[in-house]
């Protein structure tokens, strides 16, 4: 860190930028968790701005870049963005839904830095992944990650597991090896977002669950080490809380596409907190300085259970977003984990899940904001 910043003792710099660059998608997928609401979100930032982002995080010591969105694709400035990372010593990621990377396109990024490129799939059948974003883009998907295997990309897949597909997780890691995947992250959904509202329909059931994982490990043994597989429970299902982003204000810094630094993708669900613009605040002062980034910094703002709980330092109470969704209180302790008190919230949601197993039809597809796109460079 340059010597005119200095580190606070007890506050490590951020290690990881995560750029929502867009909200703008093509996709509608019913498990999305970008935020429902988006009468609040304005402008997007410039290039110009973008740019000066990624300048100070880095001046701050960050090292790794996820470009996402929405759909990055979405920004015809992605490729600048990329080049000025990439020249500022970045691991640079793309997270996308491969709608809008043309061969061009891939030529232009990989010309200017880009490292690394995670392509998502709803599903292994085209009927099933074509219905949960509402689109056609089946065969699409299929067409860019042989395009991006062609190219020398390690082959990173995601699938985002729920009731509807989990009982396609063979054919989805099928699907992947054939594609010659590298990685395959099987990420049951977590419901924020789009998701929350569609949990009744989307939440499966514990037998659903142990299903799915026995055929994970069954696979894992058949393919060995042609594609590393990661399969990652929901919360609503552990007896103990992860701890969300490595901690608040710990590892992870979000930038909105409208400018907000957020300490986890989904803070702006919680109230009484002001989230600091990146365009009128340094991320020195957001990072180290704001309200908003030590709220729930550490341990010292724990109440009970998790104040006097001997993992406190491990899974720092577990998510403040989750917490406030399901109890109304942010500092209450995950109801996720088995000593909160507030666990019956979570097994109540399971026993209406059950009730709701085919009532595909209150499914709620994710809208796209009205367009607020600043000028860019391309």
């Amino acid at each position: 860190m340059p010597d005119h910043l200095t580190q606070p003792q007890h506050i490590n710099p951020p290690f990881w930028l995560l750029a929502e660059l867009t909200y703008e998608c093509p996709l509608h997928c019913v498990f999305c968790y970008n935020p429902v609401d988006y009468s609040n979100i304005g402008k997007e930032l410039t290039t110009e701005q973008w740019l000066d982002v990624l300048e100070q995080a880095r001046e701050l010591g960050a090292v790794q870049l996820g470009l996402s969105g929405g759909e990055p694709l979405r920004r015809r400035d992605l490729e600048t963005i990329v080049e000025h990372a990439h020249h500022l010593g970045y691991y640079t990621n793309l997270l996308t839904s491969g709608v809008g990377l043309t061969e061009e396109r891939l030529d232009r990024l990989q010309e200017a830095g880009l490292d690394h490129i995670q392509l998502s799939f709803q599903d292994s059948t085209r009927e099933l992944n074509d219905f949960l974003s509402n689109t056609r883009t089946f065969d699409l998907k299929c067409k860019t990650a042989r395009m991006i295997k062609s190219r020398g990309y390690p082959m990173v897949m995601n699938c985002v597991l729920h009731r509807l597909n989990l009982p396609h997780v063979a054919q989805i890691i099928d699907m992947a090896v054939e594609m010659g995947a590298d990685y395959l992250e099987l990420a049951n959904t977590q419901y924020y977002g789009w998701a929350l509202l569609n949990r009744d329909a989307l939440l499966p059931t514990a037998k659903e669950l142990l299903e799915a994982e026995r055929v994970v490990n069954e696979k894992r043994r058949q393919i060995g080490d042609k594609c590393e597989i990661l399969f990652v429970v929901p919360d609503y299902y552990e007896n103990r809380p992860k701890a969300c982003m490595s901690g608040w204000g710990s590892i992870f810094l979000v930038v909105a596409s409208d400018g907000a630094a957020l300490p986890c993708h989904a803070a702006r669900e919680l109230p009484g907190l002001t989230f600091p613009d990146v365009r009128s605040e340094s991320l020195y002062s957001i990072w180290y300085e704001s309200q908003a980034f030590n709220e729930y910094r550490g341990t010292e703002w724990m109440k009970d259970p998790c104040r006097s709980c001997s993992e406190r330092h491990k899974d720092f109470g577990g998510c403040r977003c989750q917490a406030y969704l399901l109890t109304g209180d942010a500092r209450n302790a995950d109801p996720v984990c088995s000593l909160s008190p507030y666990r019956y919230v979570v097994d109540e949601a399971i026993e209406k899940a059950k009730e709701h197993a085919d009532n595909i039809e209150s499914l709620k597809f994710r809208t796209n904001p009205p367009r607020v796109r600043p000028r860019e460079t391309t």
